[in-house]
């Protein structure tokens, strides 16, 4: 568990859980309380009563089994004291960190050495739950035990505290809301970072499966990797509309009774909605990416088609040009005693030239219609 206090510029850490109200004059700013599942349902006591102490109120407990879910798909909640925001996370996740599924679930134990199929990048992203608390000068988040997001915004959160950030001006965030907002953000663009190589692995399986020379078998692998785009855009969706929530829920906030209260309460719908412009590149990248799954396929297929059709126009060519040779093979086949030049010394000569001058006629006719053009 990592505890922040945040004030006027200045970021300081601690290790123990605070028990006096944040509003209090000897402290000033807001709290975040960052802790992984584990901890959180381990320490629910505690934390339950340092919120008590910090903000006057408790998480209820339908809340509590939100943030403890890891199932759970994004939605947005709140009640009269604090909001409540769960976000699935689209982040790469670490080498050494136990392998989920795109919808966090952890693989079968009975199943050891069971190989993943599909993209390999498709593999590395991580959808496990975020869970926010947002209280007026407290923000509890609840994040899965290898969540490196929190690790990276906390270092990036200390580093701007620092004298030379402030000096390039670097801004803290003002409020619990802004700071779920960054860390949501910084969720969001881990996605977008992996663009490039979950592009170049889609292009890829394009050539791979384009290739006339090649046989495909690999089917599992390429319908596993368009039900793991469906459950991005369905994960991306859930995202949408969760930020879409909060939007609105900031909508219905009493105005601020100083130009400063507005002008936070501003800042806080330009940048919730820049994070909802970047969920939107998300959703129309990934949609964008199963579009090509399915295009690929499709033309894997109509590739297969035309030399499946090249095929059997060559052999038609070839039919056409030997049925005439066969026809005179069985009339001289028949079993007649007296027939046309059967005796003769150049009868032979004749139905030979007779044939080869057939097979002539034939190819040229066939190479004209451009039946044999890229054949021959």
């Amino acid at each position: 568990m990592r505890v922040f206090h945040i004030v006027a510029g200045k970021v300081t850490e601690t290790e123990s859980l605070p028990d006096t109200p944040a509003s209090a004059p000897t402290s000033p700013g807001f709290i975040w309380i960052a802790c992984s599942r584990p901890e959180f349902e381990a320490r629910q006591a505690d934390i339950q009563a340092a919120l008590q102490g910090l903000t006057g109120t408790q998480l209820v407990d339908l809340h509590v089994s939100d943030l403890l879910n890891r199932q759970l798909p994004s939605h947005y909640d709140y009640t009269s004291q604090y909001d409540v925001l769960v976000f699935r996370r689209l982040a790469a996740r670490s080498a050494d960190a136990e392998p989920l599924g795109l919808d966090g679930a952890a693989p079968e134990r009975t199943l050891p050495s069971k190989r993943q199929s599909g993209p390999p990048v498709l593999r590395r992203i991580d959808t496990s739950p975020v869970a926010f608390a947002v209280f007026d000068q407290v923000l509890l988040t609840v994040h899965p035990s290898d969540c490196s997001v929190r690790d990276a915004y906390a270092l990036r959160l200390l580093n701007a505290s620092s004298a030379e950030s402030r000096a390039a001006g670097v801004k803290l965030p003002t409020s619990p809301a802004d700071l779920m907002l960054r860390v949501i953000n910084l969720m969001v663009d881990g996605y977008l970072e992996l663009r490039r190589d979950l592009t170049r692995q889609m292009d890829h399986w394009q050539s791979e499966l384009l290739k006339p020379s090649t046989r495909f078998n690999n089917w599992s692998s390429v319908l596993d990797a368009r039900l793991a785009l469906h459950h991005l855009d369905e994960i991306c969706e859930d995202q949408r509309s969760a930020l879409q929530d909060w939007v609105d829920s900031i909508e219905t906030w009493p105005e601020g009774a100083t130009p400063a209260l507005q002008r936070e309460r501003e800042l806080l719908k330009v940048r919730s909605r820049d994070v909802l412009e970047h969920i939107e590149r998300v959703v129309h990248h990934v949609r964008r990416m199963e579009q090509s799954a399915e295009t690929a396929v499709q033309m894997h297929f109509s590739v297969q088609s035309n030399r499946t059709n090249d095929i059997m126009r060559t052999l038609t060519a070839l039919t056409a040009i030997f049925l005439p040779l066969n026809l005179i093979t069985g009339f001289f086949g028949m079993n007649f005693e007296f027939m046309p030049i059967i005796h003769s010394f150049t009868g032979f000569w004749w139905t030979l030239g007779c044939m080869v001058f057939l097979i002539v006629v034939a190819v040229l006719l066939l190479w004209r219609k451009r039946y044999l053009a890229q054949k021959f």
